[in-house]
């Protein structure tokens, strides 16, 4: 029997309750990371609920309770296969949440993203609510994959209207579910950038891909020359639409070519012509190394993460 959206997605939502009242936690690792620990000898198939749900592991039936099973099928993330099953989603702890997003490898088109990046931009997010000082009434994570940051500011910040948006349906239902087991309100839009949103807003908060990624997936391929394209686009639509004393707080890569930083020049440059303060700073200064054998990196000395704050005055 097919079962509608709503009902894939309640079962969905009773499943990771379940997991919480289980007291399953695990960290998401990097693909990289992911792939090493899943080759060691003994790590082919699932022996515990952590192998399941964070691993990836194929697994037999017996091995979790038979109501979980039953609301895998439910929430059509339950695959069969000739090594038995499979989870289609992971679930991964941050900021005392869980959070639901696709499973490993993330190679399809509109897989949802969730690793250590997630939580480096929500710890920068976070860290800036903490300086903040003028209320929060409307906030707008671009490109919210899981929801995570915004889920973030809504649990901040309750009674501000915080809107998710993404061009990735898929993203923005796993948004949805997340913000419902994290008992927060929040707004899933699809909207490329802020196109199909309007007015103005007191945060923008966005992790958008920075990767030159040669299969094109929505949630790696940043676009330009380097990656850098959809991160700048970011700063061009903040610009634009940041309230009097709204900020923009952007977490992304930087690719760093004879000692230059190209998109920082780029990005304070339009900061700069909108009449924004900005402040730019260098989170990790050397992350993803694995990728400067990429013919797209030949000429970098490194891939930096890098976040830019850039906040509009207030009219006197």
């Amino acid at each position: 029997m097919m079962l509608d959206q709503h009902e894939t997605t309640q079962a969905l939502v009773e499943l990771v309750q379940a997991l919480r009242e289980d007291g399953y936690a695990f960290t998401t690792v990097t693909p990289a990371s992911h792939a090493h620990v899943n080759r060691r000898p003994g790590n082919e198939r699932a022996r515990s609920i952590r192998d399941v749900f964070g691993w990836s592991r194929p697994f037999d039936e017996g091995l979790l309770p038979s109501r979980w099973v039953a609301l895998m099928r439910r929430a059509n993330v339950l695959a069969e296969g000739a090594d038995g099953l499979r989870s289609t989603i992971r679930v991964s702890s941050l900021d005392g949440e869980l959070f639901v997003h696709s499973a490993y490898p993330p190679e399809a088109e509109d897989a949802v993203f969730f690793g250590p990046d997630t939580a480096r931009f929500v710890s920068a997010v976070i860290g800036h609510l903490d300086t903040r000082t003028s209320p929060l009434r409307r906030a707008v994570d671009i490109g919210c994959g899981s929801g995570a940051a915004g889920i973030a500011v809504a649990k901040r910040a309750p009674d501000a209207e915080v809107v998710l948006v993404d061009v990735n349906p898929a993203a923005l239902r796993l948004a949805g579910v997340n913000a419902k087991l994290a008992a927060v309100t929040v707004e899933p839009r699809q909207s490329n950038l802020l196109s199909a949103v309007e007015g103005s807003f007191d945060l923008i908060v966005s992790n958008p891909p920075f990767m030159v990624d040669r299969l094109g997936r929505a949630y790696r391929h940043g676009g330009g020359a380097a990656g850098e394209g959809l991160s700048l686009a970011v700063v061009e639509a903040a610009a634009e639409r940041l309230a009097p004393g709204g900020s923009l707080v952007l977490f992304t890569g930087a690719v760093i070519v004879d000692g230059e930083d190209a998109f920082r020049k780029a990005a304070t440059a339009v900061c700069e012509r909108a009449g924004l303060d900005w402040a730019y700073r260098e989170f990790d200064s050397d992350a993803y190394g694995e990728e400067l054998a990429d013919p797209a990196y030949a000429k970098a000395d490194r891939i930096a993460l890098v976040v830019l704050t850039a906040t509009r005055r207030h009219q006197p």
